[in-house]
């Protein structure tokens, strides 16, 4: 080759191929998160280019080197915060170290800290969301393995964990239909998250099993508020329903419910048995009565996504998306109509 000739580098195979400069990368690396047609594709630039790989590129760009990054939506959100201590518990049993990156909902500043966390080459990365709707990949552009939690990627050949919400949604109603509640209602929060829509069609599918359906005809929605579950019950009571149990799709609505039902004059759970959603302590326990929610383990799911994480930088992946269980938390709330409590389930 002589001086005049350009060598071809990384962008132009990338170029040929008609792939991100990061999914050339993995082709050409052997990383397993590629396509069958697309690692041949890029194979077959990097030839007809009589591409050669700068060995000293690949030992910077390569090696381990005990870091991960995670990418959060929102640092000070309560469902990140129990995710990442989670995760911080999985890697600070061993010696790999955590940078946390806080993108505070911001675009420009979610893809300014993914930059960064790639220069300081991070062996992995985990983006981690505040809502259950899918939201885009980064996998494409970055050349290194990426998990995502509570909030998945829309494809389906990353590794995204979320909490079942339809099994905690069945666990609710199949408490009080077990605590001999009849006549149920739903007040969830709001339509347009998907958290919202698999709890309302997998309580409605649960009271169908034992026969039953919501006794307002369909589920309430609004915002994820105790104003709302006030409001909520007083949409009730001026209907002339008759309710017996009431499933909150959040333990802020739950607890707006408990007060607006105690200021109308109706007893928890002596009248009206109550689930909430989330077991957000500052909501669940002070609560009066304390609520019986549901449980989303999101300090397990943390320690779940450590764990896929370590695995697919060591080569093994397993793209899609994993449902994890949740659990039932009885307490005051849904006390039975002998006074019973239930047992704790779903673990």
């Amino acid at each position: 080759m002589t001086k005049a000739e350009k060598r071809p580098v990384l962008t132009d195979v990338a170029m040929a191929a008609g792939v991100s400069v990061a999914t050339a990368s993995k082709a050409l690396n052997g990383r397993n998160h590629v396509n069958k047609n697309t690692r041949q594709r890029v194979l077959d630039a990097a030839e007809k280019l009589n591409f050669s790989p700068n060995p000293f590129a690949q030992a910077l760009n390569f090696p381990v080197t005990g870091t991960i990054g995670v990418l959060t939506a929102d640092l000070s959100s309560r469902f990140v915060l129990p995710i990442l201590m989670g995760v911080e518990e999985a890697f600070g049993a061993g010696s790999t170290s955590v940078i946390i990156s806080d993108a505070r909902k911001d675009l420009v500043r979610e893809k300014f800290l993914l930059q960064t966390l790639i220069a300081k080459r991070v062996d992995g990365i985990i983006v981690l969301g505040d809502d259950a709707n899918a939201r885009p990949s980064l996998s494409e552009h970055v050349p290194v393995p990426v998990v995502y939690a509570y909030t998945p990627s829309i494809l389906a050949t990353d590794c995204s964990f979320t909490p079942d919400n339809a099994m905690g949604a069945a666990l609710a109603i199949d408490h009080l239909v077990a605590r001999g509640r009849r006549k149920i209602a739903m007040i969830n929060g709001e339509p347009r998250f998907e958290a919202a829509q698999e709890r309302s069609s997998a309580a409605k599918t649960a009271l169908e099993s034992h026969g039953l359906g919501f006794v307002s005809g369909e589920v309430l929605y609004g915002d994820w508020s105790e104003s709302w579950g006030r409001q909520g019950v007083r949409a009730l009571l001026n209907a002339r329903l008759d309710f017996d149990g009431i499933f909150c799709g959040s333990d802020q609505i739950a607890r707006g419910v408990v007060d607006a039902l105690r200021e109308e004059g109706h007893s928890v759970p002596q009248d009206v048995g109550v689930v909430g959603f989330d077991d957000w302590e500052l909501f669940s326990t002070t609560s009066r009565p304390p609520l019986t929610t549901i449980d989303m383990n999101l300090e397990h799911m943390g320690r779940a996504v450590a764990g896929e994480l370590a695995a697919a930088i060591a080569g093994v992946t397993r793209p899609g998306l994993h449902k994890l269980p949740v659990r039932l938390v009885p307490r005051e709330s849904t006390a039975g109509l002998d006074g019973s409590l239930a047992t704790r389930v779903g673990k």
